[in-house]
């Protein structure tokens, strides 16, 4: 899900038609020279120019990958770039050991690139030692990759260990720098990267107003010829989504947080298209059919399984599901599980509202009798699903299964949220023949708000788990820590009491546009002269009128970026936000600055057996125990 600036609370407007008193965000704009071939410029740079990678981690496997640019045979030769379909297939080695000297080799193998798959490089390599440090090399054309660092899951049947990971979604290259990604590469304490999805994005480097493309850029300004996407247009063919992957294992930060740790991944709407369901999308072409959005998806998918170091689970219906099975599930010991969904392949079409949204959902009034009696049943019908019904019956077992921690890797946000209208959406916004009431509540229809039956028998699911449910969440830009109602009754307006079934916690965007730049802009056609610590003071605002409507929203951050670590231990579960600086007149964008980090700001955890949330004094301290 990005929100819309385009039109009224679409694709890139979360906060559209804010409570607006103060003017614009004054922006120091500068274009400075960048390559256009970016994406294409490590196959300049040796036969590994793409790096490496790992993912997937489980006690006694993991997979390892790289990127392989045949050398050419003669010096007039094209060079073999990603999606060029050019060089000859190609002989690799791979080596896994105990030490970055490779004196202790634990296995090791060969392996034959081909164009068919862009000449990655993909090995799923079994027997390893469960909990344990692992390092990985490649060898071809005698040129050998740089040496990856990789670790099998603390999953030793019988016992805990310590588990502790790093949480990221939405990194638009076009948005900002991956600061993000650098923190995490610098640390030796995670066991694994968990990417909720949007790790890339579809969208063209060309203006808003360029009408050959359904979207223009994302992102500020201030990169326009410094961070261009590869390639210029919007996604659409294999060579094209081949491209854009290869443009971020390009980029120096997120090549070196993949080199560091194995990552866990999960795509979600933008790897494809913006707010994608089953046979369509919002940001597609007039007259698309679902044959041409399903081939669009196809490459989309297959880019993604040659680019990523993403293990497919059975594809076999032994676990019932419908296409490709993507959902998995990792276990550590007696500590937990980690439960990763999907909610696009196979989701129904979201709830549009006119004068909203025309296709792919968004921000929708709710719960207005004689306006909205149509959007509400379409809201609760129970035909309507967002992971289909055998993931979800999979998801079920998964909770019955033991009284550990139940980890739920999840694209959209769980937990009931009602938007206040007053500071939502402008009243001179008519629907239906009549302007909305500033007493009206908005739900994002994208969301699991938009499926109101499978929330509710998710959270029943949740209720009824012998263990305790964590949800973990990316996709809205902001950072949040929640407790999930049990029922659906306790989402009414004002209510203070209600029994939380689980808990949530929503990671912020590597550099996607948060609250901050939605309201922003909007500021600025007021008033010229606003200040970004008045746009912050009005996000601020914005989020305490929200959170009074929802109890349950313990903590909510909409101005930084950045990431989250989560620390598991048989007693709680803590979440620690590293967001980026708050932006102020010296420093209005942090993301279009390299050197701004983000820092530690704030830690909330859940204790074992209550489902609630307190908020901590600390972020994590040293490990209880490490890999061997």
């Amino acid at each position: 899900m990005t929100p819309s600036s385009h039109g009224p609370l679409t694709r890139r407007t979360t906060l559209k038609g804010a409570a607006v008193t103060a003017g614009a965000l004054a922006l120091t704009l500068s274009a400075r020279s960048f390559d256009a071939e970016a994406a294409a410029a490590p196959a300049h740079q040796g036969v590994f120019g793409y790096g490496v990678a790992s993912g997937d981690p489980t006690g006694t496997a993991v997979v390892i990958w790289t990127r392989v640019t045949p050398p050419r045979r003669g010096p007039k030769d094209p060079v073999a770039t990603p999606g060029s379909g050019l060089g000859s297939r190609t002989h690799v080695t791979w080596e896994v050991a105990r030490d970055r000297h490779f004196t202790r080799i634990a296995r090791h193998g060969s392996y034959l690139t081909h164009p068919d798959s862009d000449h990655t490089v993909k090995v799923d390599v079994e027997g390893l030692r469960p909990y344990t440090r692992y390092f990985y090399r490649f060898r071809a054309a005698g040129e050998t990759s740089p040496v990856g660092r990789t670790r099998t899951a603390p999953d030793v049947p019988g016992r805990s260990h310590a588990l502790r990971f790093a949480l990221v979604t939405c990194s638009n290259y076009t948005g900002g720098y991956f600061t993000a990604y650098r923190q995490i590469a610098a640390r030796d304490d995670l066991d694994f990267v968990l990417h909720l999805g949007d790790y890339i994005y579809e969208y063209p480097n060309g203006p808003v107003s360029d009408a050959s493309d359904p979207d223009g850029r994302y992102g500020p300004a201030a990169l326009v010829g410094v961070r261009d996407a590869e390639p210029a247009n919007n996604l659409l063919t294999l060579r094209d989504y081949r491209l854009r992957h290869a443009i971020h294992k390009a980029d120096p930060d997120a090549r070196a947080a993949h080199n560091a740790h194995p990552w866990i991944t999960i795509f979600d709407d933008h790897e494809v298209a913006n707010n994608a369901w089953e046979s369509g999308a919002e940001n597609q072409a007039a007259g698309t059919t679902a044959a041409q959005f399903h081939a669009r998806r196809s490459a989309a998918y297959q880019a993604y399984l040659e680019w990523m170091p993403f293990r497919l689970p059975d594809q076999s219906r032994r676990v019932p599901h419908r296409g490709t099975r993507f959902f998995r599930r990792f276990t550590f010991g007696t500590l937990g599980s980690l439960s990763v969904l999907e909610t696009r392949q196979n989701r129904s079409r979201q709830v549009d509202f006119p004068g909203f949204t025309a296709q792919g959902g968004g921000f929708i009034p709710t719960a207005l009798p004689g306006l909205t009696d149509r959007t509400d049943a379409e809201l609760a019908d129970p035909s309507r699903h967002l992971p289909e019904p055998e993931q979800l019956a999979w998801l079920k077992a998964g909770l019955r299964a033991d009284d550990g921690w139940h980890l739920i890797g999840n694209q959209v946000v769980q937990t009931p949220v009602r938007f206040p209208a007053a500071a939502m959406a402008p009243t001179a916004i008519e629907s239906n023949g009549g302007p909305l009431p500033d007493t009206a509540l908005l739900v994002n229809s994208d969301q699991w708000d938009g499926y109101q039956a499978d929330q509710a028998a998710v959270t029943a699911a949740y209720a009824a788990s012998p263990g305790d449910v964590v949800v973990l969440t990316g996709d809205i830009h902001s950072s949040w820590a929640t407790e999930i109602p049990s029922t659906a009754g306790a989402t009414a307006p004002g209510t203070t009491g209600y029994t939380p079934a689980a808990v949530e916690f929503v990671t912020p965007s590597v550099t996607s546009d948060g609250f901050y730049e939605q309201v922003a802009p909007l500021l600025q056609a007021r008033n010229p002269a606003v200040t970004p610590e008045e746009v912050v003071a009005t996000v601020e605002q914005l989020i305490s009128s929200s959170r009074q409507v929802n109890p349950w929203v313990r903590y909510l951050d909409g101005v930084g970026h950045g990431f989250s670590v989560l620390d598991v231990t048989e007693e709680r579960v803590q979440a620690d936000f590293y967001l980026t600086p708050v932006p102020t007149s010296a420093q209005p964008d942090p993301r279009v600055v390299p050197t701004a980090l983000p820092t530690y700001r704030t830690s909330w955890l859940t204790v074992k057996g209550t489902s609630t949330l307190t908020r901590a004094n600390a972020p994590v301290g040293p490990r209880a125990d490490n890999p061997a």
